[in-house]
């Protein structure tokens, strides 16, 4: 769904489910996990586009030990607000991981689908390791059996916009995680 003009955008309400302050926090403290485990041996950190890409960026400022950055696309949502429960992956990583501790940065992960299929891929390629980070978690949501490593906030099952979310393409930008009500 796309918005018929600027007033049908701007006519929802958004409560904050996790602000700004609380998100800066917890990606600060990622970042100096990562520095801990990996200490000096260099990263690959894979962005699932779209939604993880502001997460990705706030997060390797973060990290101190050598990284590079991938990209993948992968839909679920076809311009709705729940999963089709067809993952398709629309861009993939074009170097070999084999000799990379890769990390797959997620902005949410629900039914679970999209990362378990990116996950079985890219362990598939034989990196040195593989770990799933994920901004927001619903585990109430869960359709398959996939757990991230680590999980910054558990959220419960609302439809979130915001840092790198959307609704329709729309509310990525806004610096916090919120739920719209019409």
């Amino acid at each position: 769904m796309k918005f018929k003009d600027i007033e049908d955008y701007r006519k929802n309400t958004l409560n904050v489910v996790v602000s700004e302050e609380k998100i800066r926090e917890a990606v600060k403290k990622t970042g100096q996990s990562l520095n801990e485990i990996y200490d000096g041996t260099p990263l690959l950190l894979v962005s699932i586009l779209k939604g993880a890409f502001v997460f990705l960026a706030d997060l390797c400022r973060e990290i101190t030990v050598p990284c590079e950055i991938g990209f993948m696309a992968a839909k679920s949502y076809y311009e709705g607000t729940s999963s089709s429960g067809d993952v398709t992956i629309t861009m993939d990583l074009q170097q070999d991981i084999s000799n990379y501790h890769v990390v797959i940065v997620e902005d949410i992960i629900d039914s679970g689908r999209t990362l378990k299929s990116i996950a079985e891929i890219l362990k598939g390629r034989n990196p040195a390791s593989l770990r799933v980070i994920t901004l927001l978690d619903k585990p109430e949501r869960r359709e398959v059996d996939f757990k991230a490593d680590l999980s910054l906030f558990t959220i419960p099952d609302l439809f979130v916009v915001g840092y790198g979310l959307d609704y329709a393409e729309y509310y990525r930008n806004l610096p916090y995680v919120a739920c719209i009500e019409s």
